[in-house]
Parts: structure tokens; C-alpha cells; sequence
């Protein structure tokens, strides 16, 4: 490697959190896209409801929203992608949101394929989510040096850009991803750790001028002896620490005391499960108090259908759910519970 910049210190990322303030929104993913993919390539890209949704966003106080790009974006279409994101952060910032940016997954299909998507299947939980990079790439370490010209070209891109909160490398990198066991590599957890390490790397050489993240949500992290090597990997190179929680409050006021042994800031980058007692209120009211960042996951209800539960795929829903799993709005940006609306926006500003 070349000069590689080192970890933010704890005073850059202090700094960070106060010039920014708390964070709080949602993962984006417009109603009219079923992936990553469908969101993003020209021939889906679809300016005018993002720009309806991002009003609905803004509306309900958001300030930054964490958005998933893909590898194959990059490399089937670099210009047209990159240029595709500069407008969709111009028209966030327009309205007074950042966006926290996720360049890799490790969730649902493992073989992401460029091109025209696979309609939804019906009454099924994210059925075409995709991730990045595929299992044929990700399983094999001889290759995984090919994917660092998307890293770095879309960090040298936007390093100084101020319309960006943050990079968080790799979602759940080590997910069993049960759904696809039968698709899956065999060591996916090393591989990915392998990924992970280097695209720390690779993202460090661009020196940012935002912070790094990867974050942890499985498992305890109460004792640091006991973290799983992933685990350890996330939180020793993050510049801010990062974290999922689907559970009741409890729960979820346990993992955060774990993590503030760091003394960095927290974002909570997935929370929102209804059923398992993950709500807004008093989850987000909670978050705002402690200046943990705040992302649910989604908004607007379509193409991705998790306001469908995670057992979905076991047994498909002919119905709507009730309560929802995830999501805020209707697609005609409607509530799905007026109560809670009415809540988020008790806690803007």
C-alpha cells in the first residue's frame, strides 16, 4: 500500500458527530425499485419519485439517509452511476439531508446480475435484494483485488464532499443468509472478513474526508475477549462505531453501553421490527436523547416489500401484515400509522 492515512482519532470523530449533529432518518430504497440495481441504472432510475419521496423524507425532519450502491454499477456504468449519485445528493442536500453511503452486502441473492431485474415475488420480504459483491467474486481471494477500483474511484470521487455523512463499507458481511443456503459460498464469513479488511484499505489510500464504518449486529459485544473476528475487525478500524438491533429497548440500551466503551460516536444503522418490539416510539426518542444516529430501516412501501416480516420467506403473505416489519409510508406517502408519524416529527430538530 502507498501512504496510508491511519484511523481517525477520537477528537476528529468527537468533532465529526458535533459538527453534524444527530443523525436520523432511514436505509432509502424508492418505492418503484426492488434492489440496488433497479434503483440505480439508467434505465430504472427514476428521478421523479425519488424527488417525491426524499420531500416526504424531509418532511418528516430527516437529515441523512443510508443509501446501498453496488460493485456492478461501477463496474458496468461507472460515469453514468457516479453521475446518477451526484444528482440524487443534490437533491437530498436541497432538501437539507446527507446520505451515508454502503458499498458492499452481504444480504439475500448471491448472484446480483446486471440488466433488467426479476419482477418481485409476491408476498415475500426483499426477494430481489442483491448482494455486493457476488458469491463467484467474494469466494474467491485471487479476485477480490478487482474490486478496488470501485472503492477507491468512488471515494476519490466524493472524499471532500460535504453532501456525504459517511462510508459504511460492508452491510452484515458475515450474514448465513439463510434464505440462499443452497446458493451461499462455503467460508463466507472468512471471505468477507478478507473483503472487509481490505476495502479499509483501499478506502484509507483516498484519505476521506468523511469517516469509515463497517458495522457489528450480531451476537454480544460485552466483552471484548468474546468478539467474533468480524466483530473485532469492525469495531477496531471504524472511525465511528455502527451497529443493527431489531429487539425491544432493553435490549437495545445493553448493546449501546457495550459499544460506548469505544468512546466514539454510534450510529444504529438498522432498527424497526414492529412484531419484535422494535418501534419508534420509544426507540427513536430514546436515540435522539443519547445522540445515537438513528436509521430504520426503509420508508416508502413497493417493490422492496419489507414492510412484509423476515418469515415471509418460509411462508409468503396473501395479506398485509399487522403490525408492518419495516417501512413508514404508503406508497401514495400516506402513513401507515398516523400516531407514529406524528411522533417522528415531535422529535425534528
Amino acid at each position: 500500500m502507498g501512504n496510508m492515512a491511519s484511523r481517525w482519532s477520537k477528537d476528529r470523530a468527537e468533532a465529526w458527530q458535533k459538527q453534524r449533529g444527530w443523525r436520523v432518518g432511514c436505509n432509502f430504497t424508492p418505492s418503484t425499485a426492488s434492489n440496488q440495481l433497479e434503483m440505480w441504472q439508467a434505465e430504472t432510475f427514476d428521478s421523479e419519485t425519488l424527488e417525491r419521496e426524499f420531500n416526504w423524507a424531509q418532511d418528516l425532519g430527516f437529515s441523512s439517509l443510508r443509501i446501498f450502491l453496488h460493485d456492478l454499477l461501477w463496474k458496468n456504468d461507472a460515469v453514468g452511476f457516479t453521475d446518477r449519485l451526484d444528482r440524487v445528493l443534490d437533491m437530498m442536500a436541497a432538501r437539507g439531508m446527507n446520505a451515508l453511503l454502503v458499498l458492499f452486502d452481504g444480504v439475500w441473492d448471491p448472484h446480483p446480475q446486471w440488466g433488467s431485474q426479476v419482477e418481485p415475488r409476491p408476498g415475500i420480504h426483499n426477494s430481489r435484494w442483491v448482494q455486493s459483491p457476488g458469491a463467484a467474486l467474494l469466494g474467491d481471494p485471487t479476485r477480490h483485488a478487482e474490486l478496488a477500483p470501485y472503492v477507491q474511484g468512488i471515494l476519490d470521487r466524493f472524499r471532500n464532499d460535504q453532501r456525504i455523512d459517511g462510508w459504511d463499507l460492508f452491510n452484515e458481511p458475515d450474514n448465513p443468509n439463510l434464505a440462499y443456503a443452497n446458493s451461499e459460498i462455503d467460508q463466507k464469513a472468512d471471505r468477507a472478513l478478507e473483503l472487509l479488511d481490505q476495502a479499509f484499505d483501499w478506502a484509507r489510500e483516498t484519505d476521506p474526508s468523511q469517516p469509515l464504518t463497517a458495522g457489528v449486529w450480531q451476537g454480544s459485544w460485552s466483552e471484548p475477549d468474546a468478539l467474533s473476528p468480524m466483530d473485532r475487525l469492525c469495531l477496531d478500524r471504524s472511525d465511528v462505531i455502527s451497529f443493527h438491533h431489531y429487539g425491544d429497548l432493553g435490549a437495545f440500551q445493553h448493546r449501546v453501553e457495550a459499544l460506548r466503551r469505544y468512546e466514539r460516536p454510534i450510529l444504529c444503522t438498522e432498527w424497526l421490527a414492529r412484531g419484535l418490539g422494535s418501534c419508534f416510539d420509544p426507540h427513536l426518542g430514546w436515540m435522539k436523547a443519547e445522540e445515537v444516529g438513528a436509521y430504520c430501516w426503509g420508508f416508502v412501501a413497493g417493490r422492496t416489500q419489507t414492510h412484509l416480516p423476515w418469515e415471509s420467506w418460509v411462508k409468503p403473505l396473501t395479506k398485509e401484515p399487522n403490525p408492518w416489519h419495516h417501512e413508514i409510508l404508503r406508497p401514495d406517502g400516506t402513513p401507515y400509522d398516523r400516531e407514529e408519524v406524528a411522533y417522528i416529527r415531535s422529535l425534528k430538530g
